[in-house]
């Protein structure tokens, strides 16, 4: 009765592995690269044998990423909470969006907005993507705050460009709004100087107020959104690598109780021979 339990336990922990190997992993990368080959190449003009065999390509890659969902659904441990982590939620909605027929005139636009979504799954697969893209999603509350106090700078900034400037060019100066993105042009140094020396030539001290702007947005802010992600980056892969000694902890403390019952069974095994 036990090996009959056994058996398909075993057959599911081969599966599992089978699942989480490089191999696999590797195949599914290599078909997500080629879905997105067949993407860019559906956008030029083919001649109709191309476009028939990427056409037969695409329903097969989109296939295989019904199989290889459905296979690690079958696969993991607590199937009911499968869907509650974010990046296989994503993959299901991407790989069900998928099967959209390209043929239905009403949704073929849809459809091919989300074949191209199936390139992002590139991130949920490869572990250091996800890593990144994690630790970029857990930055932006503290982003959140950089950015307002941006904006803050950005708009007072813009109104006094718009105050003493509005004179020399009504382009760039003509109220607020398009003071704060002639700030945006000056603060990604698009031409940036044009818009000084033209400002210079009715107000010769102007360059201290960009070159004040650049200071604060190009250099502080900035490097305080770098240190934001740097931080979480830093606090995730702290995190990663306690959950991975606390996993290596529990492996040997279950190892050493197997090694302790093995060894109590061999104890009582040598005693009842001796007996």
């Amino acid at each position: 009765m036990s090996s009959e339990l056994t058996q398909p336990a075993s057959t599911l922990e081969y599966l599992r592995r089978i699942e989480s190997s490089k191999l696999f992993q590797g195949a599914v990368i290599a078909i997500i690269i080629l879905s997105a080959l067949t993407i860019g190449a559906n956008t030029y003009t083919l001649p109709p044998l191309f476009s028939d065999t990427l056409a037969l390509l695409d329903n097969a890659i989109t296939v295989f990423f019904l199989v290889e969902i459905l296979f690690r659904l079958g696969v993991h441990p607590d199937k009911k909470r499968f869907l509650l982590d974010g990046w296989n939620l994503f993959d299901t909605l991407v790989v069900i969006g998928s099967l959209i027929p390209m043929d239905n005139a009403e949704v073929v636009l849809l459809g091919r907005l989300l074949r191209v979504f199936r390139v992002l799954r590139l991130v949920s697969v490869v572990p250091e993507l996800r890593f990144l893209i994690n630790s970029l999603i857990k930055a932006i509350p503290r982003m959140g705050y950089i950015a307002l106090l941006m904006f803050i700078i950005f708009y007072i900034y813009a109104a006094m460009g718009s105050m003493f400037f509005s004179s020399v060019d009504e382009t760039l100066w003509g109220d607020v709004a398009i003071s704060m993105l002639t700030l945006f042009r000056v603060a990604t140094f698009e031409d940036w100087t044009d818009v000084m020396y033209a400002t210079m030539e009715s107000y010769p001290l102007s360059w201290l107020y960009y070159l004040s702007f650049i200071f604060l947005t190009a250099f502080v802010f900035l490097n305080m959104m770098i240190g934001a992600i740097l931080e979480v980056m830093s606090e995730e892969q702290n995190a990663k690598q306690a959950e991975q000694a606390h996993d290596e902890r529990e492996k040997m403390t279950r190892q050493l109780a197997e090694m302790q019952s093995q060894l109590t069974e061999l104890t009582a095994l040598i005693k009842a021979r001796k007996e």
